[in-house]
């Protein structure tokens, strides 16, 4: 408790600034981004709730962990792991909002899966090695293309010039085996017109989580051609993973006893796990931008992007039936037998292709933006069985099964200054959605043909006077359910979800500090959650509930007295709730399910308090000491606010050494060291639970998602 109150004492103490460097450094941050990343990006002056992260700031944290970790100590975030210690697969979540309902995009291209709307960077290996800055929108934010935004937006951007020639290697060893081994080079701007920059990383790790391994590639090539009036650039960048699975979690039963590394993958095996239980997936992104600039004041953007996926995960299932995968019973001994073990792989084969156009008018008191694209999403998804204890007695494939989904989208956005102080902003998006589903590997039957018409107004107004900066806006956002969820049945078809979001944010910034607060009101309409109800093929699928809300209070601040010391903190103070809730539970002494009701309970992985810290000391010119603080607050399991199905707080520090020297025909070196949970805490950020009723008994099965104990990375960075 100590520490915890240090903490919030430093959040305080640091006047809940921004983070920001001044207001220089904020209008460079948004003037030097791409064109294609400004249509989709908030201007200083926008009424938008955002974080602004540059590329020096990822530097000091990419040592080898995902995409996810490098955004820990932004406001509301919270990160997880399923290894264990950052590598391969993770997950983030945004003022509670999940992965599903945040939209992501590369170079202002679509990233999420059109189908789970999930991202999953373990598909890009090391991008951040490759992006220049990114920025954060809480809440709905502007309009952006692809998945609708249901909580926040991260844009990522690549496309910086890099003038000067450069090779760079950047290499990392840490705890669990890790490994990250980085080359990279850049021409420079050749003739005034030409550059090309070119990246290819291995990542690898042991896990904490037994058997957790991680093997990833990837490479990243980037060409253009610039002159006064255009600029064409082409982007390629491909990622492989190989992770063997770990996404059961650990059972509340093990972790008590102290085996907070076990791992249930392929034990369905007898004897030894089966040793290649793993996850497979290539994807490879073509990205083409073309940028004309009709004058100082106008800019005209095209965007084409294609996106190949491919890969399966693999896993041995013991005691299944040939007839579970439509096989004719095999014969031993004379006799027919229908019970085996099988090794299977579930198969996704996909295309994701489209294009984007923007439209970017800015002259005095006007900044105008006209935007749009169109996406088409081909899946394929099949399943292979490769092996069964008896020998196949028929075809391998026992599922074949198509899904298509367009998508087109339209925007206006207009920030107008009225007087030297105040701005008015309108952001209008108009989006069509057509999905289609070939049937579910376990009801072949059920045929969805879905059309969505989506209309997102947002609005607002800001100030900006004397180092002041306040906003206020309120935006209207849509969201299609996702594959899994049409599962449920012609009977219980799912309906869109709808979000209403207040803003209400004022910062200051002076020459050593700064500080803000940002008001949130965010009001679900029909949002999906997990409510124990089976659906017609006796699976859990998510369900429509009429009312919930988010609201809450971001705090940030930053100060630097003097040139040797620097603190920076944010904090979160929410309330999550659901109005009415209702719960199924499996009664397995008297068939069906039993029902409970519940009003205003808390939303399920939502804590009521979030926040990060950082003390950062310069004691000589080469060097930076800094001590990075987490602190996340309880969270329920489920939506019941249930005591016995929930993780608990936890409050972690890491400690990180930067030494930069130059030297010779070094431009840049660093040396990074950086220790995790330097006081071994064992805590877990996510996890789920499933119930049931037996023997006159409710039986809780909680799961968790458990962290490494004290853990370092070393890093040598060298720039020519």
């Amino acid at each position: 408790m100590k520490r915890i109150a240090l903490f919030l004492a430093l959040v305080l103490c640091n006047a809940f600034a921004s983070g920001q460097q001044g207001q220089a450094e904020k209008d460079s941050f948004y003037s030097l981004t791409p064109v294609e990343v400004r249509a989709v990006r908030a201007t200083e002056r926008a009424p938008v709730t955002k974080t602004n992260i540059s590329k020096k700031e990822i530097a000091k944290q990419n040592l080898a962990q995902d995409l996810p970790f490098l955004l820990n100590q932004t406001p509301s975030v919270i990160v997880n792991s399923d290894a264990g210690n950052g590598v391969g697969y993770t997950g983030i979540r945004i003022r509670g909002t999940d992965a599903t309902r945040i939209n992501v995009t590369l170079n202002g291209i679509p990233y999420n899966d059109a189908e789970s709307q999930g991202t999953f960077f373990v598909d890009l290996p090391d991008f951040a090695s490759s992006v220049s800055s990114i920025q954060i929108q809480r809440g709905v934010g502007t309009s952006s293309n692809g998945a609708g935004v249901f909580g926040a937006t991260i844009n990522f951007s690549t496309n910086e010039v890099n003038l000067k020639p450069y090779v760079e290697a950047n290499n990392s060893y840490g705890s669990f085996d890790t490994w990250k081994n980085t080359l990279k080079a850049g021409t420079g701007l050749i003739g005034k017109h030409f550059t090309a920059d070119f990246r290819v990383s291995n990542v690898t790790s042991s896990g904490y989580i037994d058997r957790a391994t991680s093997k990833l590639r990837s490479l990243y090539f980037s060409t253009a051609y610039i002159d006064k009036s255009n600029s064409l650039r082409f982007n390629l960048f491909r990622g492989y993973e190989k992770t063997y699975q770990a996404w059961y979690g650990v059972s509340e039963a093990d972790l008590k006893t102290g085996n907070r590394t076990i791992n249930y993958a392929g034990t369905e095996k007898s004897g030894d796990p089966y040793e290649n239980e793993t996850d497979n997936y290539w994807q490879d992104h073509y990205q083409l931008f073309y940028t004309h600039h009709f004058n100082s004041h106008l800019d005209f953007n095209n965007t084409l992007f294609f996106t190949k996926g491919k890969g399966y995960y693999e896993e041995y299932r013991a005691n299944q039936t040939y007839s579970s995968y439509n096989l004719p019973e095999a014969i031993v001994v004379g006799k027919p037998v229908d019970t085996a073990d099988f090794i299977r792989q579930l198969w996704l084969n996909n295309n994701f292709y489209g294009d984007i156009l923007s439209l970017q008018y800015h002259r005095g008191k006007t900044e105008f933006t006209l935007g749009g694209g169109y996406t088409r999403y081909e899946g394929n998804h099949y399943g292979e069985l490769i092996w069964a204890t008896y020998g196949l007695t028929g075809p391998p494939r026992w599922y074949d099964l198509d899904a298509l989904k367009t998508d087109f989208n339209s925007y206006a956005k207009l920030l107008q200054k009225l007087s030297s102080t105040w701005n008015a902003y309108i952001d209008l998006q108009y989006r069509h959605v057509k999905y289609d589903i070939n049937g579910f590997p376990d009801n072949r039957d059920l045929i969805i043909n879905n059309n969505y018409n989506f209309f997102n107004p947002k609005a607002g107004v800001s100030y900006t006077n004397n180092g002041w900066n306040g906003y206020f806006s309120y935006s209207i956002a849509h969201k299609e359910p996702n594959r899994d969820d049409f599962e449920a049945g012609k009977n219980q078809q799912p309906t869109p979800e709808q979000l209403s979001d207040l803003e209400l944010g004022i910062q200051q910034t002076k020459h050593y500090y700064s500080w803000g607060a940002t008001l949130y009101y965010m009001k679900y309409k029909d949002q999906l959650v997990l409510t124990g109800k089976i659906n017609d093929v006796g699976a859990y699928t998510r369900t429509n509930i009429p009312n919930s809300y988010r609201t809450g209070v971001e705090l940030q601040g930053s100060t630097q007295p003097v040139n040797w010391f620097k603190a920076t903190a944010n904090l979160t103070l929410s309330n999550n709730k659901v109005k009415k809730f209702t719960e199924y539970i499996d009664d397995y002494d008297n068939g069906g399910q039993k029902v409970n009701e519940y009003s205003s309970t808390d939303i399920a992985l939502s804590p009521d308090i979030v926040g990060a810290a950082a003390v950062s000391f310069f004691p000589v010119k080469k060097i930076e000491l800094s001590l990075l603080s987490k602190y996340v607050g309880k969270q329920y399991l489920d939506n019941t606010q249930n005591a016995g199905r929930k993780l608990d707080p936890f409050y972690v520090q890491d400690v990180r050494v930067v030494y930069t020297f130059h030297k010779k025909i070094l431009k840049e070196a660093n040396v990074i060291l950086q220790v995790n949970n330097i006081f071994n805490k064992k805590y877990e950020p996510s996890g789920y639970t499933y119930n049931y009723i037996y023997g006159g008994d409710l039986v809780v099965n909680n799961y968790y998602f458990p962290m490494a104990g004290t853990n370092f990375m070393f890093a040598v960075n060298l720039r020519f």
